[in-house]
């Protein structure tokens, strides 16, 4: 899906590309989620924007075949692993703009900066469990009792960026016996996080795997009466992933100057707002607040991950299809 932002683009000098004042932006982030935060930027510059909304496996894989005739100039991904597989397209960032995040959350290269962070959750329905009910490893949920009680999504990206996370903190044999053991006890499937949140909060399911900000939409829109809440595994370990929504500058750009002004503003106190505010998602600059509805970073047990952890998808999805969660 293609969108234009402000007002339309004109030609460039790479097919399909954009004048100097404007920006083509591969975004595979949401277009509900951050196309408000994109038109602002485009308001308060007077740069003419297009974003082509995607996957970020969809949109990594355009980049790929584009190469060095790709109109992007920024590609905007939804996890490390996207970007890694892209990282020798993307041009190196400034070190001032680098160093406005924390090192987990930026590429180790320098070619792409963190913008949001997100948190791994386990979601239960309130009305049947408490947290102390819950587990303290997310690998315990293969225990029998949990049968036909999980809904999951393991298609969607930040599933799979978990379980990338499994195979680097516990190997391929645990993270595989992971899979068949939550595979044996018959989990629902879904598409994504969202029906994940309404399944458990319907009762369909007692828990769900999903991102910690799906729970604070349906809360927001709902109130307090929604049967839901998010729990933060005690143990911490890869069901407690921060995962880090984050973004580049093509090298073949002929758009540096308005892409790293992009980068700059989503980094500015008026961009973490936006994240941490309307789509209840982590700041990862210092001295911007956190939601008081969000457990904060520094109590989540999160584990000592690296971006370049993240960067093995296509491995991970190679498991899941042995083990038959995926087709």
């Amino acid at each position: 899906m293609i969108a234009a932002v402000a007002v339309a683009c004109g030609g460039g000098n790479r097919p399909g590309g954009t004048s100097p004042q404007s920006l083509t932006i591969y975004s595979g982030r949401s277009e509900s989620l951050v196309e408000p935060i994109i038109r602002q930027f485009g308001q308060a510059t007077g740069i003419q924007i297009l974003v082509k909304y995607a996957s970020t496996s969809q949109l990594a894989a355009s980049l790929l075949e584009e190469g060095g005739n790709t109109p992007a100039d920024i590609f905007f991904a939804q996890d490390p692993g996207g970007l890694s597989a892209v990282v020798h397209m993307l041009s190196p960032l400034p070190e001032d703009l680098l160093n406005l995040v924390p090192d987990w959350a930026r590429s180790p290269t320098g070619q792409w900066v963190g913008i949001s962070g997100r948190a791994r959750t386990v979601v239960y329905n309130t009305e049947r469990l408490t947290e102390a009910d819950l587990p303290d490893d997310i690998y315990d949920f293969i225990d029998s009792k949990w049968k036909g009680r999980i809904g999951w999504a393991p298609g969607n990206a930040s599933f799979q960026t978990m379980v990338t996370a499994m195979r680097t903190l516990w190997g391929e044999d645990k993270t595989r016996l992971w899979l068949d053991g939550i595979l044996a006890n018959s989990p629902l499937l879904y598409p994504k996080n969202t029906p994940i949140v309404a399944a458990t909060a319907a009762g369909e399911i007692d828990v769900g795997f999903v991102n910690h900000y799906y729970l604070h939409r349906f809360l927001a829109e709902e109130g307090e009466s929604f049967e839901a809440r998010n729990y933060h595994l005690r143990a911490g370990g890869p069901g407690a992933t921060i995962m880090v929504a984050g973004a580049g500058i093509l090298e073949v750009s002929d758009s540096k100057d308005p892409a790293r002004r992009f980068l700059e503003f989503m980094l500015s106190t008026v961009g973490q707002q936006y994240f941490s505010g309307q789509t209840f998602e982590y700041p990862l600059v210092d001295g911007v607040n956190t939601p008081h509805v969000l457990v904060p970073l520094s109590e989540i047990n999160r584990p000592s991950i690296t971006p370049q952890d993240l960067s093995g998808l296509r491995a991970t999805q190679d498991l899941l299809r042995k083990a038959g969660a995926i087709p």
